[in-house]
């Protein structure tokens, strides 16, 4: 019978070591488009916004951490904002927080209200919506836990919730449910408590390292967990999941890159939503990693609004590939809650990866996934894992040939919607995909 939970103790002792920050209970289709037009440029309002930030401070991962923008009314200040959306936002707020460093803020298009990077990091009032659907905890992690902070779903990995830190609050967040906690780091015992559950578990032989955000820790302390899973003999690949390369990128600094060589085979997952992402000091954060012997993979989430095109996705993985970069997963969106407005129907999906087929290389296209609700694990939009879908709800069969029923957001009727049964839906997904150049 499985025990634990994945709420955060906090370690009297370590949180200033390792949040950088003096506050710390604020921290831790149709025809495919033409390809010939150039990727936008990265757009930067460092100068207009933060003119008083010498060089050395903006390279600085710690000063940018510790002057993260977290109220609407510090927001507004560098995009303006309505007096309606002053008090609606201000109220979302209160049970979403916000926070977005100045880096990720500085990318921000203040004339586009469409902005990709402006609609992950500012509230919308539909988060409070509560008419909308969604879970606090979609994917019952809390049902996987064996111990505080320790998730084991599949037989051979477990992941590591470390801590609840993030310099970036993305609005899409699949552990929305946490923020309401302050910054929290795991204590040493709960530490103790992992690593004795996979020393104890010989089928393990893969580790994640998430949060939060693991690379909110600081480099000593995330040496310490690393150095402690290289002890245990059955331990192969250590992951580190994290979006500092994207939101923070000075984080991802040279003491960093040396520590993670030493400890060999770790695979780094960083998640790039859209091509505006992609910047010098991104793709440099990236490179740094890949010179030092660690391979760096995306997992992004589809949203509504930012990434949902063939064109968004193809800017997306081919300015991917050009930093070596490599477009592993796209997520369909959790039904969490708060986050129901950035989802799109699953067909949307699967057209996108069916549109970008034939268009760019193959490894350019991402495995368009589902993130079955209570622990049922994630599924490939695949022929064989289809069954069914009736009334708005997909049947799913998933890696242990159990099956999970999946509700669709309904975004209207569409002329290529159609009802399928088993027999037929190897054809379906042909149809829609295509074959692979």
């Amino acid at each position: 019978m499985k025990q634990g939970s994945t709420s955060i103790s906090r370690e009297s002792g370590h949180s200033n070591s390792e949040v950088p920050s003096s506050t710390t209970a604020d921290v831790e289709e149709a025809e495919p488009p033409d390809r010939s037009d150039t990727p936008p440029q990265p757009v930067s309002n460092r100068e207009k916004y933060f003119p008083f930030a010498s060089d050395e401070n903006w390279n600085n991962w710690k000063w940018q951490f510790q002057n993260r923008i977290t109220t609407i009314q510090e927001f507004s200040g560098y995009i303006p904002l309505s007096s309606e959306e002053l008090h609606n936002l201000e109220k979302v707020a209160q049970r979403y927080p916000l926070s977005i460093t100045p880096y990720f803020l500085s990318l921000i298009n203040p004339d586009d209200v469409n902005d990709p990077i402006r609609k992950q990091s500012l509230p919308s009032i539909l988060e409070i919506d509560d008419s909308l659907q969604g879970y606090d905890d979609p994917l019952d992690e809390h049902g996987d836990s064996v111990v505080p902070g320790l998730i084991h779903r599949y037989a051979d990995r477990v992941l590591m919730v470390t801590t609840n830190i993030c310099p970036m609050l993305c609005r899409h967040c699949t552990r929305k449910r946490d923020w309401k906690e302050k910054g929290a780091v795991r204590s040493k015992k709960e530490f103790q408590a992992m690593f004795d559950y996979i020393r104890e578990h010989k089928s393990i032989r893969d580790v994640i390292i998430s949060g939060g955000d693991p690379l909110s820790l600081s480099t000593a302390r995330l040496e310490d967990i690393i150095s402690a899973l290289r002890n245990i003999e059955h331990v192969e690949i250590i992951r580190i999941g994290s979006r500092y390369p994207v939101v923070l990128p000075q984080r991802v600094d040279n003491e960093l890159c040396e520590m993670l060589s030493k400890y060999s085979p770790i695979w780094f997952n960083t998640h790039f939503n859209s091509v505006r992402e992609i910047t010098p000091e991104s793709a440099a954060a990236c490179d740094r990693l890949l010179r030092h012997g660690i391979p760096v993979n995306n997992q992004s989430v589809l949203l509504k609004g930012i990434n949902d095109s063939v064109e968004d996705q193809l800017s997306l993985c081919q300015g991917l590939l050009k930093i070596k970069v490599r477009p592993y997963y796209l997520f369909q969106c959790d039904e969490v809650r708060g986050t129901e407005h950035l989802r799109t129907s699953i067909e949307k999906g699967v057209e996108i990866i069916a549109g970008m087929r034939g268009h760019t290389s193959g490894m350019g296209i991402p495995t368009f996934v589902v993130d079955l609700p209570n622990g049922g694990g994630k599924v490939p939009l695949l022929p064989n894992y289809v069954l069914a879908v009736n009334n708005g709800s997909f049947l799913f069969k998933n890696y242990n040939n159990n099956l999970y029923s999946y509700r669709d957001p309904s975004e209207g009727e569409s002329e290529s919607s159609v009802n399928f049964s088993a027999i037929d839906s190897h054809f379906l997904y042909n149809q829609l995909a295509g074959t692979e150049a």
